[in-house]
């Protein structure tokens, strides 16, 4: 098996020198990286190719890594029915690249590429109609990116008023609280909310002591 992913590993580098800069094999699966701007002859030659064809696309998405130049992956899996194979193609691209739309050569791209575009901000030239899919139109940024705060930027509610769905700026409901994470039951150096209601107990008063019966003389303690 493995040997199977790394000659066509071999064949697609060969066979596209300038497009594919490299291969790899991991866990039994091939990853081909090739370059952005030539991924459409990349596609192409994996679907038409006898040692290849790869007629079916599976999914596009992205990777964002922030502290890179480029700090996306664009990833394409592909499968191919009659070898019973699966490849990975990443592209790296920037915020500003474009990447070059694979709709004319697998039509059933054209919904990926909107949730990538949609999710990451990768843009696609070529697209037929590259608008927002998962998220409102007006919606800002693209929650998928590792800068992309929790709350959001912006929340939607319906106005009485307007008799429609407005954006209001997020606004957090309580300000930020600094946790110690000390255990109560191990005692802290503050008094907990609520101990301040309960009385202090007083300390206890020594028991006095009874003299004997017979002599009326204190008794004395036997040490032990």
């Amino acid at each position: 098996m493995l040997d199977m992913l790394d000659r066509l590993g071999v064949t697609i580098k060969t066979a596209l020198p300038g497009a594919v800069t490299g291969y790899a094999v991991v866990n039994s699966e091939l990853t081909v990286t090739a370059k952005a701007a030539d991924i459409v002859k990349v596609a192409t030659f994996l679907r038409d190719d006898p040692a290849c064809q790869f007629i079916c696309i599976i999914d596009v998405t992205a990777v964002d890594w922030p502290a890179r130049e480029q700090r996306f992956d664009v990833v394409y899996h592909f499968m191919s029915p009659r070898l019973n194979q699966r490849i990975r193609v990443k592209c790296p691209t920037d915020e500003v690249t474009p990447v070059p739309s694979l709709i004319d050569v697998f039509r059933g791209a054209d919904w990926f590429e909107r949730e990538t575009y949609d999710l990451y901000g990768v843009l696609f030239t070529g697209h037929p109609d590259m608008r927002r899919i998962l998220t409102d139109y007006g919606f800002e940024g693209h929650p998928l990116r590792k800068d992309f705060p929790l709350t959001g930027f912006v929340e939607v509610r319906y106005d009485d008023e307007q008799k429609r769905v407005v954006y209001d700026k997020v606004k957090l409901a309580q300000e930020f609280r600094s946790f110690d994470f000390l255990s109560p039951w191990e005692g802290t150096d503050y008094i907990l909310p609520g101990d301040e209601k309960a009385a202090p107990t007083p300390p206890s008063q020594p028991q006095p002591t009874q003299g004997n019966k017979l002599t009326g003389e204190p008794d004395k303690k036997v040490s032990p």
